[in-house]
């Protein structure tokens, strides 16, 4: 199990207990996590699940394929360096406490 911390664009923080292989996606719709859609269920083709990773944790994360840089390309809101698609992020130990700030708006 891997907490994630998921800050929503009004303030209000949620920490969640994901199990290994979760994306974070996955676990911020199962838990009501309030600012991600997932309209396409995962599968990187819609960008409604962009969120701003900490910063100071990017180097955790696995590289970005082409598929998720071309999806980031058309967030609904400002893409930043620590932009990432929430269904390609998948909960494991190396990610641990990790936080993610949501956008004031996903479509």
């Amino acid at each position: 199990m891997t907490h994630i911390t998921y800050v929503e664009a009004s303030g209000e923080a949620n920490t969640f207990n994901l199990p290994e292989g979760w994306s974070l996606m996955q676990g911020a719709t199962t838990n009501g996590v309030d600012g991600i859609i997932g309209e396409c269920g995962g599968s990187c083709a819609c960008a409604t699940c962009h969120c701003y990773v900490d910063e100071a944790r990017l180097a955790d994360l696995p590289e970005a394929s082409e598929t998720e840089l071309a999806m980031l390309e058309h967030v609904a809101s400002p893409r930043k360096p620590n932009s990432r698609l929430a269904c390609q992020l998948k909960a494991n130990a190396k990610l641990e406490g990790l936080v993610v700030h949501l956008p004031e708006t996903q479509e």
